[in-house]
C-alpha cells in the first residue's frame, strides 16, 4: 500500500537511523521519563533537544510538549488570561479553536488570509486591550501558507501579538527547513512559534519557542505542560538525530520540492481538480462527499492510501481527496496514483449520473 495520506514529508520515520538513536537514548535513560518536566522528568536530551529547535527557529528558548495539541492548548491557556481578545484564521487547526476556548477568552474569527477582514476587527478595539493573532502557518487542508510578513506588519501597527502555529511548515519551507517562519521572522514580529515533531522530523511531540519571557510564562502556567509526563527521553534522542539529518541531508527537501513541482504541472495536465498549494499537501477538491469517498475506496483497491476529507473536517460542498507528497515516494508511484486519478475522473465525465 502506497501511503500518499500521511505527514511524513522527509521520508524520516522510517529511518533506520532514528530508530537506532531512539533505541540506544531508551537503554541510557530508560523506556519513559518517570514524571514531568518540572519534578525529575527533563533529562538531557530532552535540554540538548530545546537548545536545537530555538537555535533552528531563531529563538531565545524553545519548550519541548508531548503533543501538538498539547502545545497549542498550553500556549493559549497561558497566554491569554485576563481580558485577552483572539483573533483566529477561520480556517486554522480545531486545536487552537479549542485552546481560546478553554482559556475562556474572546475569539473572533476572520476571513482565510484575509488582512483586510482582520485589520477591520483589530480596528474595533483599542490597543490599549491585550489582542493575541491566531493562525497556522500551512493550513492542513488546503496546503496554502499564511501571509507571515503581512500578520506580522498589521499585528505591529495594531500592538497586536502574534502566534503562528507551523506544524507542516517545520522540516519543509525555509531555506534551512526552518519553516515559514523561522529565521526570516524574529520574535519581536513573531512572539509565539509552535511546531511539530511528528511530521517532517519523523518523531513525536511538539515545542513552542519564543523569549524568555513567553517561555517563562509557560513553565509556570501552561498546565498541559505542567501537569503530565515527559516525552520518552528516546524520542528525544530521535529527534535530535533528526534534525542532524535535516541539516546534512538537504537532497531530502529538494527531492520532496521536487515531487510537489512535478505532481502539480501533471495533475494539471490530467484537468485534475487542484487547489493551490505549493507545499507537500496537495488536496483534489471533488465538491461532493459521496464522490471523494467513492474515489478514495476506489485508490485504496488500487494500492494508494489517500485522506477523503469531508464535512465537518471542510465546509459544505467541499469535500476532497487530502494528498500529501513525501521525498520517500518514487517517481513511480506517483505516476501510477495520477494514473489512476485519471482513469476516476474519466469515469465521472463518462458517467457523470453517478455523482450525486
Amino acid at each position: 500500500m502506497h501511503d500518499f495520506a500521511g505527514n511524513d514529508y522527509l521520508g524520516m520515520a522510517r529511518d533506520p537511523r532514528l530508530a537506532e538513536a531512539q533505541a540506544e537514548g531508551a537503554r541510557r535513560h530508560g523506556a519513559g521519563a518517570g514524571a514531568s518536566h518540572l519534578v525529575s522528568g527533563h533529562f538531557g536530551p530532552h535540554h540538548a533537544l530545546e537548545e536545537r529547535l530555538a537555535a533552528l527557529t531563531g529563538r531565545p528558548r524553545a519548550l519541548l510538549f508531548s503533543t501538538g495539541y498539547m502545545a497549542n492548548l498550553g500556549a493559549l491557556t497561558a497566554l491569554c488570561a485576563g481580558n485577552v481578545q483572539v483573533y483566529q484564521d477561520r480556517l486554522n487547526h480545531a486545536s487552537l479553536l479549542d485552546g481560546a476556548k478553554l482559556a475562556g477568552a474572546r475569539a473572533r474569527r476572520f476571513h482565510h488570509r484575509d488582512l483586510d477582514d482582520l485589520e477591520r476587527l483589530l480596528s474595533r478595539t483599542s490597543d490599549d486591550t491585550p489582542r493575541l493573532v491566531v493562525s497556522d502557518g500551512v493550513f492542513s487542508m488546503d496546503g496554502d501558507i499564511a501571509d507571515i510578513a503581512g500578520l506580522a506588519d498589521l499585528c505591529q501597527r495594531h500592538a497586536a501579538w502574534l502566534m503562528i502555529d507551523d506544524a507542516h511548515g517545520l522540516g519543509v519551507l525555509g531555506e534551512h527547513g526552518d519553516g515559514c517562519v523561522g529565521r526570516r521572522f524574529s520574535s519581536e514580529r513573531v512572539p509565539v512559534l509552535i511546531g511539530t515533531l511528528g511530521k517532517a522530523l519523523g518523531s513525536s511531540g511538539a515545542f513552542v519557542a519564543g523569549d524568555e519571557q513567553v517561555i517563562d510564562t509557560l513553565t509556570q502556567f501552561a498546565r498541559p505542560y505542567i501537569y503530565t509526563t515527559a516525552q520518552p527521553p528516546g524520542i528525544a534522542c530521535a529527534t535530535l538525530r533528526a534534525l542532524e539529518l535535516l541539516e546534512t541531508e538537504p537532497e531530502r527537501r529538494i527531492r520532496l520540492h521536487g515531487h510537489i513541482a512535478y505532481w502539480r504541472s501533471q495533475a494539471t495536465a490530467l484537468g485534475l481538480p487542484l487547489m493551490p498549494s505549493p507545499t507537500p499537501i496537495q488536496p483534489l477538491l471533488l465538491g461532493d462527499s459521496e464522490r471523494a469517498m467513492r474515489w478514495g475506496r476506489a485508490l485504496r483497491e488500487r494500492g494508494f492510501l489517500v485522506g477523503a476529507i469531508r464535512e465537518p473536517s471542510v465546509p459544505h460542498g467541499q469535500a476532497r481527496l487530502r494528498i500529501t507528497l513525501s521525498a520517500a515516494h518514487e517517481r513511480q508511484a506517483i505516476d501510477d496514483l495520477l494514473a489512476a486519478l485519471g482513469e476516476l475522473a474519466m469515469a465521472d465525465a463518462v458517467a457523470p449520473e453517478r455523482q450525486s
